[in-house]
């Protein structure tokens, strides 16, 4: 597939996502934040069933989706991905800016839709803020397709489950923050749309304008001398 096409696909998923919780979000403020679609249902069904080892593993795996973790997956993919030393280091500053962008601007528009938490009765863990989108969900869903696209490019063999372990670590952790009662469902469907649409309009971007482009790396220079000159001879005369 041509780089025009990739770019096309990206921009094309980025769009239909962004679309998608567009609408999502504009149900979400016209209901007043109220819970939708299966949203009482999955909260009742989760407080229901929270045996002690249940809840300490979605404690255990939903902590992984903030905080430091997120950035230093996404910096070891960059790392890992590129091939020479400065292209290494730009595709981890690209990866980095690509999830701190995205969650400064997820901060955004939660603070603009300003959606009411499940009752915190329902909590079986910590949580500040508002609602919707689900931070830990889109910050995971953000590292997750960070990092299978950094397998995607560098491990042709064996990629494939690696890449479905890591998209169903992503998927998870914005489970567990229903399951835990500190979300409704619908907020982490608008925080998995979210960073789809996110992602799409990072990796258009970045295949339209390649970041290493901007990377200038020393050519070797030809002992001979220029083109052109002759053989530089101490002895020959000229």
């Amino acid at each position: 597939m041509k780089r025009k096409e990739v770019a096309g696909l990206a921009g094309g998923a980025g769009l239909a996502s962004w679309v998608a919780f567009g609408a999502l979000s504009m149900v979400v403020i016209c209901h007043d934040g109220a819970p939708l679609l299966m949203d009482h249902g999955l909260l009742a069904w989760s407080m229901g069933h929270r045996p002690e080892v249940a809840v300490a593993l979605a404690r255990g795996l939903t902590a992984t989706g903030t905080g430091v973790t997120p950035y230093v997956l996404v910096a070891v993919a960059g790392v890992v991905v590129g091939r020479t030393l400065p292209r290494r280091l730009l595709a981890a500053a690209s990866g980095l800016a690509c999830l701190g962008a995205g969650q400064a601007l997820r901060y955004g528009v939660m603070t603009s839709i300003a959606r009411a938490r499940p009752p915190h009765t329902d909590w079986d863990t910590h949580a500040s803020g508002w609602s919707f989108p689900s931070g830990h969900a889109t910050t995971a869903a953000l590292t997750a397709g960070l990092v299978i696209l950094a397998i995607w490019v560098r491990a042709p063999r064996g990629r494939v489950p690696v890449c479905l372990v890591v998209g169903c670590w992503g998927a998870l952790v914005g489970l567990t923050r229903v399951y835990l009662g500190v979300h409704w469902f619908t907020d982490v469907i608008g925080g998995w749309l979210f960073a789809i649409g996110w992602l799409g309009v990072c990796l258009c971007a970045a295949i339209r304008w390649p970041p290493t482009r901007f990377v200038t790396e020393a050519a070797p220079r030809d002992e001979g001398g220029t083109e052109g000159d002759g053989p530089q001879n101490p002895g020959r005369r000229g």
